[in-house]
């Protein structure tokens, strides 16, 4: 019994010493832990950083070490006269008595031009050169080789109006260049550089592989700071900016300044894919959206420059305006594609094959045309004296006209009669809101009256028009008028279409059907 008792009350005491034992025995072994983990100099691991395993990009390094020795600065400079070559000069007082090497001597030389070629009072200098003229710099911009022995590609509003173009190198070399031709139409111009060397130069991709979404890798001298390289997207296809007759622009998002103009756009095989133009900026800076000239285009230009110094273009000798829904519908048309003539000129190879006013061109050689400044690049495409298979869309029905294209003047002149002046005996067309008389040469209804409130006014008709047909119908009085609207209600017509003849140019307008 005593020992009982005795067992039980060590019990607790021998316990607690185990446990102190044990908790010493733990504090030693963290101690011995935390100690050699200070002393090597490294922190216990508790668990991996977060790491997210992904394809990394290849960037573009490859492409622009391959490419840049092509791409070169392009400046240009411009003749000017010389203001005063003798007497009259700027002048200060004491100016003349200057040493001929003091800084300001020399300032003011440079100023004028002289670069130490004359005196202040306009004698020859000590290389015994007469200036009657200088140069001066005009603009910078970029360009790229286009064959090993030295054609390149710009901008025709980067070398417009100069004298003078040099090249500079990726390598910092100056070289003076030629001008092969240009074609503002297009904004594109060769240069030719002649030299011993053979360049580096690239060639121009199938940019109807294009596809939005592409990357693209812009190379240029954005403010003379020469080669500069921008990588981006293509932002959209088919832009038009209303630069020019044939705008098919690529937008890209790749960052484009002022010097960058004429420079190229490459795609990831260092091909070109389009040549950098247009910015829009709102601020005068890069705002992400850029326009460059389908490859596609520049070649067919480019190719033309080098080998005839300009481009020649096939001509129909039409006017053309689109195809609005209305318009569409009141011709039996199914959509708004093709190319409405509103006049064709009475020189002009369209109207000596049949094509009139009022026709919807839908295709050449079997390719749909789209919009008029589709059929305009179309047509644009094709030399002169080629001869084209023309759809038209006329009296409801397709037909096709065989035209030998003639070559597009570089003034074209409209064959639109003169708008008379309006006699006084009116008549009311009053479901379209018009008052007309007629046209003292007989031909057409003048205007004299639009019901500001009327479908007509919607739509643009002025006092001063001449109604010259209704659906492709000549109409000389309202009776005719009113007859051609009612054979379109018959056919289930809801619009007419009307021909306006303004200022010496023929439009279409469509003018909604009265139901009652």
């Amino acid at each position: 019994m005593q020992n009982d008792i005795n067992s039980s009350t060590k019990s607790p005491s021998k316990a607690r010493k185990n446990r102190l034992l044990a908790a010493a025995a733990s504090l030693a072994i963290a101690g011995a832990i935390g100690f050699g983990a200070v002393t090597s100099g490294s922190a216990p691991v508790l668990a991996d950083p977060v790491k997210v395993e992904t394809v990394q990009p290849t960037g573009f390094a490859d492409v622009v070490e391959k490419v840049s020795p092509a791409v070169v600065s392009v400046r240009v400079q411009e003749r000017v006269e010389a203001t005063a070559d003798s007497g009259g000069r700027f002048s200060m007082p004491g100016l003349e008595d200057l040493p001929r090497d003091h800084p300001m001597s020399r300032f003011f030389r440079e100023f004028r031009g002289e670069r130490g070629d004359r005196d202040y009072h306009g004698e020859r200098g000590p290389r015994g050169k007469d200036r009657s003229e200088r140069m001066r710099p005009v603009s910078q911009g970029s360009g790229f080789f286009i064959s090993e022995d030295g054609y390149l590609v710009t901008n025709n509003h980067v070398v417009e109006g100069g004298a003078s173009f040099t090249v500079v190198m990726d390598d910092g070399a100056e070289l003076d260049a030629k001008l092969v031709g240009t074609d503002p139409r297009t904004d594109l111009a060769v240069l030719k550089v002649d030299g011993d060397r053979k360049f580096t130069y690239v060639a121009f991709a199938d940019d109807s592989k294009v596809r939005v979404g592409d990357w693209v890798v812009a190379v240029g001298n954005p403010f003379g700071l020469g080669g500069t390289v921008t990588a981006g997207i293509v932002s959209a296809r088919g832009r038009d900016i209303g630069a020019g007759p044939y705008d098919d622009f690529l937008q890209i998002d790749a960052a484009v300044n002022r010097g960058n103009s004429g420079g190229p756009a490459f795609n990831q095989s260092g091909e070109v894919v389009g040549i950098n133009t247009a910015i829009f900026s709102p601020s005068g800076g890069n705002v992400g959206i850029a326009f460059a000239i389908p490859s596609s285009t520049a070649k067919e230009v480019v190719d033309n420059l080098i080998t005839n110094g300009a481009v020649t273009r096939g001509w129909l000798g039409i006017q053309i305006q689109p195809v609005t829904k209305e318009i569409g519908e009141s011709l039996g048309l199914d959509g708004t594609k093709g190319a409405l003539v509103a006049d064709a000129q009475a020189d002009g190879p369209g109207r000596d094959a049949g094509i009139k006013a009022g026709d919807v061109i839908i295709a050449v050689n079997d390719k749909e045309v789209g919009s008029p400044r589709e059929l305009s690049r179309m047509i644009a495409s094709y030399a002169p004296k080629t001869k084209v298979d023309v759809t038209v869309w006329r009296g409801g029905a397709k037909q096709q006209v065989e035209v030998e294209l003639g070559q597009l003047p570089g003034d074209q002149a409209s064959a639109a009669q003169q708008v008379p002046n309006p006699s006084k005996s009116d008549t009311s067309l009053a479901d379209f809101g018009l008052t007309v008389t007629g046209a003292d040469d007989g031909n057409g209804l003048v205007v004299t009256d639009v019901d500001p409130a009327s479908p007509a006014a919607e739509r643009g008709i002025q006092a001063g028009d001449v109604i010259v047909a209704i659906n492709s119908t000549a109409v000389t009085t309202a009776d005719e008028v009113e007859k051609a609207v009612a054979d379109a209600s018959e056919a289930g017509r809801n619009s007419v279409l009307v021909q306006i003849s303004r200022n010496d140019a023929n439009h279409f307008v469509a003018l909604p059907i009265s139901r009652g």
